[in-house]
């Protein structure tokens, strides 16, 4: 092999390596690029859940407490039909509240989450007509203080219990919260 040919065949093989060498890079870093893509998008997802899970759990608690109120309301012989109302309004703005919540969580998952938050909607949801037949049978008596309708109302509240724990659970099991 004279000089010239082992030039051009060194010259060659440098090229080859140069564009292998080129092309790893290139697929490395493209590699690279889908990883960190990947876990933006699993961070972006995670804030997007935990925000829609805490504002669910928040307004679930505003509900309650507003159902909590409506019913001291109910029991307090100083009460007032205006004030009756007032309460039942408050709560039912609350409810408005939780109901959109529970449809951001609906968007957000996984189902396993939504299929809990659907759950605490219902149980939140039974509160809600307990409250209502409540309210509607205090303006015909005239007067809130309805052993029957407390009866129901406490029933509903404690019905509430177990889908928030089972909707709390899922959401730290869907953030990965629940380990150490």
């Amino acid at each position: 092999m004279d000089a010239g040919t082992a030039a051009i065949l060194g010259a060659a093989i440098g090229a080859l390596g140069g564009l292998g060498g080129g092309w790893l890079t290139v697929f490395g870093q493209g590699r690279h690029q889908r990883r960190q893509q990947a876990a933006e998008r699993e961070r972006w997802r995670n804030e997007l859940r935990r925000d829609a899970y805490n504002t669910c759990i928040a307004s679930m608690k505003r509900l309650s407490a507003s159902w909590w109120k409506f019913s001291d309301q109910m029991w307090s012989e100083n009460s007032t039909p205006e004030q009756w109302q007032s309460a039942f309004v408050e709560a039912h703005d609350a409810w408005t509240q939780f109901s959109a919540a529970v449809a951001a969580v609906a968007v957000a998952g996984p189902h396993r989450v939504v299929d809990a938050a659907d759950q605490l909607r219902s149980a939140m949801y039974d509160l809600e007509k307990c409250g209502l037949h409540w309210y509607r049978a205090a303006q015909s008596q005239g007067h809130g203080r309805l052993d029957e309708n407390s009866f129901r109302f406490r029933q509903a509240m404690n019905a509430k219990k177990a889908p928030d724990r089972a909707f709390q659970k899922a959401a730290r099991e869907a953030l990965g919260t629940e380990q150490p």
